[in-house]
């Protein structure tokens, strides 16, 4: 079988698996739906490691499997770029996938939609390879509205419930803003070289580099930097980066594996992914990498404020996954694209791996998710907390952990980048680092260490969680065995890969650097080879490094605030109760969107209904049109006296005027 035969094959078994789950409903057995869907995943997981295997051996695919459109000159077309890029995350996004297609077999085992959810996730996963395997903007903008679609989807899967409606409805329409600066962006590529083919794009732009565009009368502006900054919104929508942030949160009212398949390989990295082969088209505009930078850096800190004030265990996750997008659209902007991918590959591991321990705690709390009623559950569930541990310390950037070789690289690359914004952004990345490490371990020492809080709740039910009669419990081995395999490359798999997709050539033909004008990933190349050496030399060098003083200082400082002296929170929440306010309101984007937009929307909305609608539509054309006739008949009535000689009159006052305008015409 060729290589184009086998890629077919990874992106239709999830789609004809989902297609036949989803259509059969209730006809199919339950185990049916899961053996055909895990099957199918895996399957693909299996050909997409073999189709790695062949990139690494040199192997490259770029070609159009049909047309399925022609619009004059122009042809939209239907075809794969297989690069070392691309084969990557078919990788990640298939194993990943594939681990939360198991782990739903636990977590979802008394859900009355069981098949409905599997064929969601196999329709997601189909939909994030179309995206990372396309080889043309078309393609690609299909799988990026695919994916919004299916997440809409999964994040109001218990549609039953207001606030899962609420939330999958501001997911689709937040990424709907961003998706009209996407598709603008593509429209302007398409004006300007007349083509959606990425290897015709890429060609075509160094000659457009200098050519400007008036978007306002007399105020030019460059042509890539325009272009590359709508693009960029779409991705700012995607994968979450403010303003744009402030649906992320909210999709944890979707089932637990769910959000570990969006937040951790599918549809947040859509953006990161996408502008990383985009880089031929961001390396020409250093306007639009500052612009990305900053962006990224206000995430990546802020974002992580806010994960200290949460108390639901998802949530404290998701805001986690916003910081680490920060990061990585930082080193986006740096142009140390493949330092990003990096990053992205070795968070997916690691955050999925929290996600589902999360998952496996909420289940054991009897789906109570408020990390303030847990407490000391390493008795009671060993393999969750092993492999939570492994997750945060991987999370934090603890040396020889796969996190600590992506997250070191990132802060050492916006330390040599040299572009506007890249003073802000070291800082925003550093203090990141302290932030990160304090609320993830404040979740860390709540749920696993510290006082049995659950033995103090008098109910059991799903608001209050266990009563002091009830032990947490381990879930059966369907769940522990993803967060094993998880957990495996969460520690090792940035070790091994760090030297060949960094300093190596796997990003060749893949990723454009320009090293003269964005020297950092060069910069950094040669700090590895002069002063590290090796994967484990940079491990031990980060010890020593303000990275790791910064990430074991905020660890101490959440050990003495959440085990040593419980009372200092609230102390300090106490003194600093306006800031404590300011990000337990997320800092305002939500009521200023919900008043300004969506309040917005529903004023012009009910205005044009009262006008439109009522006043105009209803009162003038419908009502209107039969009260005027009305009228005219009540005055017209009057003349049916009943009279002959009121009638006579009437015939001889008609003979007279028809005889006058009959003569004045003639």
């Amino acid at each position: 079988m060729t290589l184009p035969n086998i890629c077919l094959l990874i992106v239709l078994l999830p789609l004809i698996v989902a297609a036949i789950v989803g259509l059969s409903g209730k006809q199919l057995p339950r185990a049916a739906a899961h053996w055909l869907t895990i099957g199918a995943v895996g399957t693909a997981f299996v050909l997409s490691a073999i189709v790695l295997n062949a990139t690494q051996d040199g192997y490259t695919f770029n070609g159009n499997l049909y047309t399925w459109l022609t619009s004059g000159d122009l042809q939209f077309s239907i075809g794969f770029l297989i690069d070392n890029l691309s084969a990557m995350m078919m990788v990640v996004v298939t194993f990943v996938s594939l681990m939360v297609h198991i782990y739903t077999i636990g977590y979802m085992a008394e859900d009355p939609g069981y098949s409905r959810f599997f064929s969601y996730i196999s329709l997601f996963t189909f939909a994030m390879l179309m995206l990372v395997m396309s080889n043309n903007f078309m393609q690609l903008f299909f799988g990026w509205e695919a994916v919004g679609l299916v997440s809409y989807l999964l994040i109001g899967f218990w549609y039953t419930r207001p606030t899962a409606i609420y939330a999958n409805l501001k997911a689709f329409l937040v990424n709907r803003v961003g998706d009209f600066g996407f598709l603008l962006g593509i429209g302007m590529v398409l004006f300007y070289t007349g083509s959606l083919d990425y290897a015709t794009v890429f060609q075509a732009a160094p000659k457009l580099a200098h050519v400007q565009v008036h978007i306002l009368p007399n105020v030019p502006w460059s042509l890539m930097t325009v272009t590359c900054i709508l693009l960029f919104i779409g991705a700012m929508g995607k994968s979450a980066q403010v303003p744009l942030h402030v649906w992320l949160p909210d999709s944890m009212e979707g089932p637990t594996p769910i959000s570990a398949l969006i937040h951790a390989a599918t549809m947040v990295t859509a953006g990161i992914f996408m502008v990383a082969r985009m880089s031929p088209l961001f390396e020409l505009s250093t306007t639009a990498l500052s612009f990305v930078m900053i962006i990224g850096a206000i995430t990546a800190l802020f974002m992580g404020f806010l994960g200290i004030v949460q108390n639901d265990i998802k949530r404290i996750v998701a805001y986690s996954t916003l910081s680490q997008l920060g990061y990585m659209t930082v080193a986006l902007g740096a142009s140390a694209y493949s330092v990003a991918i990096f990053h992205l590959m070795t968070h997916a591991f690691f955050k999925a791996l929290l996600f589902l321990a999360a998952g496996s705690v909420i289940m054991g709390m009897h789906h109570d998710q408020d990390i303030r009623h847990m407490g000391n559950l390493k008795k009671y569930m060993p393999v969750t907390w092993v492999t939570a541990l492994i997750g945060s310390l991987a999370l934090i950037g603890t040396p020889f952990f796969a996190g600590f070789y992506s997250k070191d690289s990132i802060i050492e690359a916006v330390k040599f980048s040299h572009i506007t914004g890249s003073h802000f952004a070291y800082f925003a990345v550093l203090a990141g680092v302290f932030v990160t490490a304090f609320y993830s371990f404040r979740l860390y020492f709540m749920v696993f260490h510290g006082k049995e809080k659950w033995r103090d709740l008098k109910h059991h039910d799903h608001q209050h969680g266990l009563s002091a009669k009830d032990n947490p419990h381990e879930p059966g081995w369907v769940i522990k065995l993803p967060l094993i395999l998880l957990a495996i490359p969460s520690i090792f798999i940035g070790y091994m890969t760090i030297e060949p997709m960094l300093f190596g050539h796997f990003f060749s033909g893949a990723i454009a650097v320009d090293s003269a004008s964005h020297p950092a990933i060069t910069e950094l190349a040669h700090h590895y080879a002069e002063f590290l050496h090796s994967p484990a030399g940079m491990a031990l060098h980060g010890f020593r490094t303000l990275p790791f003083i910064l990430a074991a200082s905020g660890v101490v400082l959440a050990w003495i605030f959440y085990i040593k002296r419980p009372d200092i929170p609230a102390k300090i929440q106490k003194k600093f109760s306006i800031i404590y306010q300011i990000l337990e309101h997320k800092y305002g984007f939500d009521s200023a969107y919900e008043r300004v937009f969506a309040g917005g929307a529903r004023l012009i909305g009910n205005q044009l209904w009262q006008i439109g609608d009522v006043q105009l539509i209803d009162g003038a054309i419908v009502n209107g049109t039969a009260n005027l006739i009305g009228r005219f008949a009540s005055k017209v009535r009057h003349l049916q006296s009943g009279l002959i000689y009121h009638y006579a009159f009437a015939m001889i006052i008609g003979v007279f005027l028809f005889l006058t305008f009959y003569i004045k015409i003639n």
